[in-house]
């Protein structure tokens, strides 16, 4: 398992491979979302962060998941489509991933490893969201019913 999170890589919506190195420097919140679940309406609170705070050095990463309940059926044009439309949303959306089990994106067996939750290691469900300092390191996982505007303290105290 990878050990530095700007050796990670990932795809995004549209099909371009990020390499996280792109990041270094930043304050990043990486988030697993779902565009048909009850905590959806996060994306709204999260593009306020974004735009609120990226000029200071804030990364939202957003990684769409159907694991929980089935509530990202979609395809990726569907999934980006969702995200625009619906909520606005112009940070960086990635392809649908798994975040728990073996088949769990990189990204995520690394902030889990990093940061363990309630349920140990495992996510629980969909917008749990992790806190990585400018130095790539994780400080601290959000459970989902935490909204995007609790978590403005941290995020400043990082940037």
């Amino acid at each position: 398992m990878e050990t530095n999170f700007y050796k990670l890589k990932a795809t995004s919506l549209d099909g371009k491979e990020i390499d996280f190195s792109s990041y270094a420097g930043k304050v990043i919140l990486v988030v697993n979302t779902a565009s048909k679940c009850g905590f959806t309406p996060q994306y709204e609170g999260l593009e306020k962060l974004h735009k609120t705070y990226k000029d200071q050095g804030l990364v939202v990463l957003g990684f769409p998941c159907n694991q929980f309940g089935k509530q990202e059926p979609g395809t990726e044009k569907e999934i980006a489509e969702g995200c625009l439309v619906n909520y606005g949303v112009t940070f960086q959306m990635f392809k649908k991933v798994e975040v728990n089990g073996d088949q769990a994106h990189p990204v995520f067996n690394f902030l889990k490893h990093k940061l363990t939750g309630v349920l140990g290691s495992r996510i629980k469900w969909n917008f749990t969201k992790f806190l990585i300092d400018r130095n790539g390191n994780p400080v601290k996982r959000f459970a989902p019913v935490t909204k995007p505007g609790k978590m403005e303290e941290d995020i400043k105290a990082l940037l």
